[in-house]
Formats: structure tokens, C-alpha cells, sequence
């Protein structure tokens, strides 16, 4: 099953030569911050090379990381920081608010920032892997792993590293809670997605299906949430994203709850259910319009288009015609239901 998934661009960032004359002497130092500039470099590249796959962005980030603790931790294993830790001055730029770049002299900022493009990364590895039209077994595993990786890091960034940073974090920005909560809950929601294609296509009881419909419905609901009192010139195109996704996704329950009342010969509860389901889809389409006429940061792209939204557009039309004729009702608006 294909998928449609909303996505922030990635963070840009100021070279970093890593050139300490007068600090850093020696040949083994020098040989340090030379790998620390290559290994940046290198994992700079690989964010916008569409033949990287997930090995090769552990191994880069791994590299790069590895030799920038030296510049976080002291070397003789002690709980101090390194005397290193505020010789560089780092500039990254926001996901939300465009080319305005923070800028923090503190190399702990730089692991966050680098971090949280690295999670990034994966959510838009997973996304370019789930949009194909048609998606393996192996490939939907893919994409629930790498959505699992991209929640992970955000959750040890917001939970290990942010608290350790000397210049909180600014409102509305990226390494802000809010912003990172809501990365999390997205990336939850969206490797739920994947488990209920697997479901359906495994042809799971309608009843587990309505189950995850109504929980992935309500992961889309509390990121919303998250973000209500951000400012929205940067987050209304996010937030539209949000809450189409989780009326797509209640209308998805309602489907499959229709379908277990019809199974159970409750065909005018079943008929309430798809009616209901009707009105989520209707608005989750209303939604899509919107979201595609939304300025700010994502695609410029109709979702109601896509694969995905019309193959529930058809399962909840046909469910109800079939609710409906097992009830006895017709077409015609002068018969009664019985």
C-alpha cells in the first residue's frame, strides 16, 4: 500500500573549518580536526544524495559523532566537559522558519542540530520508499524501522542533549519541546500507518484495523495539539497535515467498525458508522484542498490525488452500498429503511 507523508525541509548550516591555530598542536590533533571536517562534510552531502540508504547514514553520522564527543566530554573519562566544548561557534537554520539561523557557540548545539537532521533524514528516506506505488513487504519493514530510528533520536535529543545546552532553547525553534514532541508523535503515527496497510492487506479483523485507525487518529490529534500555540505563519501548513490525517484516519475506523456491525447483522448501526465515516472523508478532503493552498514549509502538492486518500474513498462508498442493500435499503430517498 502507497503512502503520503508531510515533510519540513531539513536544517542548512554555516561551513565549520575546524582550524584552532595555537590551540590544537600536534600532528594527532591536527589529523582530529581534519577527520572532523571530512566527516562533516561527508555527512552534509549524503542528507541530499538520494542513493544513500540507511547503512551508509549510520556509518557517516556514527564517524562524524564519534570524533565530536572529544569536543563535548573530557578525554580521561571524567564526568567533566571538555575544555573544547565552547571553541567553535555552530549556525544552523530552522525547519519552520526558514533561512534565519541560530547560532550557538557550544558543541553540544552542534550534535542536536546534526542529530536532528540525521532523524530527519530518515523520515524522508521513509517517505520517498512509501510513496512508490507499489510497496514490498521488505520495504513497508524499511519504512516502519526508519520512522521508529527518526522518533528514537528526537526522543534521546530532547530527553539526553537539549537539557544539557547552556543557551536554552528559542521559542518556536526546533530544539523547542514542543516542536520536538510533535516530530516524535508524527513519526508514531506514521509507522502505525504502516502496520494498518500491513493489517489490511494481511486481512486482519475488521475490528483490530478500526482499532489502529482510531489510535494513529489519535497520535494525528495530540501532535496537532502540540503545535496549537506556535505561531501560525510557520506551522498552519504542518498543522492542516495533522488534522487531515487524523480525520483520514477516524474515517478509517469508522469504516472498519461498520464492517464488524455488518458482520454481526447490525446493519443499521453498520449504516451509521459508514454514513459517519462518509462525513470524516468529506472533510478530510476539504482538508486536503486546504493544506495543498497553505503557504509555509512542505510540499506544494493535492493529496486528494494521491493513491492513498482514493482507495478510502471507494472502501467507504462501496461499504456503505453494501450496508445498505443487506438492510433492505434502496436508492430511492421514498423507501424506509427497516
Amino acid at each position: 500500500m502507497t503512502h503520503w507523508f508531510h515533510r519540513n525541509p531539513l536544517k542548512a548550516t554555516a561551513p565549520v573549518s575546524f582550524n584552532y591555530y595555537g590551540v590544537v598542536t600536534g600532528p594527532a590533533a591536527s589529523k582530529i580536526c581534519s577527520d572532523l571536517r571530512s566527516s562533516r562534510a561527508r555527512l552534509l552531502e549524503l542528507f541530499t544524495d538520494v542513493s544513500c540508504n540507511p547503512e551508509m547514514m549510520k556509518t557517516a553520522a556514527d564517524s562524524y559523532f564519534s570524533l565530536l564527543q572529544g569536543f563535548i566530554n573530557s578525554l580521561d573519562e571524567s564526568s567533566q566537559e571538555s575544555k573544547l566544548r565552547y571553541i567553535q561557534n555552530f549556525k544552523w537554520t530552522d525547519t519552520l522558519q526558514g533561512q534565519v539561523p541560530s547560532a550557538q557557540q557550544d558543541a553540544v548545539f552542534e550534535l542536536i542540530s546534526m542529530g536532528f537532521n540525521v532523524a530527519l533524514w530518515y523520515t524522508k528516506y521513509a517517505s520517498r520508499l512509501a510513496g512508490k506505488e507499489n510497496v514490498t513487504e521488505d520495504e513497508a519493514k524499511e519504512v516502519h524501522r526508519s520512522l521508529k530510528t527518526a522518533a528514537g533520536i528526537f526522543k534521546h535529543l530532547k530527553e539526553a542533549h537539549i537539557p544539557k545546552l547552556i543557551t536554552p532553547a528559542e521559542k518556536g525553534r526546533d530544539l523547542e519541546a514542543r516542536l520536538i514532541e510533535a516530530y516524535i508523535i508524527q513519526c508514531q503515527a506514521e509507522a502505525q500507518e504502516v502496520t494498518i496497510a500491513r493489517a489490511i492487506e494481511l486481512k486482519h479483523a475488521p475490528g483490530l484495523i478500526a482499532a489502529l485507525a482510531f489510535e494513529t487518529a489519535n497520535f494525528y490529534q495530540k501532535a496537532d495539539h502540540t503545535l496549537s500555540s506556535l505561531e501560525p505563519a510557520y506551522s498552519a501548513k504542518w498543522r492542516k497535515y495533522l488534522l487531515l490525517k487524523m480525520c483520514f484516519y477516524t474515517a478509517y475506523a469508522y469504516c472498519y467498525h461498520g464492517q464488524t456491525l455488518l458482520a454481526s447483522d447490525k446493519c443499521g448501526e453498520a449504516i451509521r458508522s459508514l454514513q459517519e465515516a462518509e462525513k470524516l472523508y468529506a472533510k478530510a478532503e476539504a482538508l486536503c484542498k486546504e493544506y495543498g493552498e497553505t503557504k509555509g514549509p512542505g510540499p506544494t502538492v493535492r493529496p486528494s490525488g494521491h493513491l492513498f486518500f482514493r482507495k478510502l474513498g471507494s472502501l467507504v462508498k462501496n461499504t456503505l452500498e453494501k450496508c445498505q442493500r443487506e438492510n433492505g435499503f434502496m436508492p430511492n430517498p421514498s423507501q424506509k429503511r427497516r
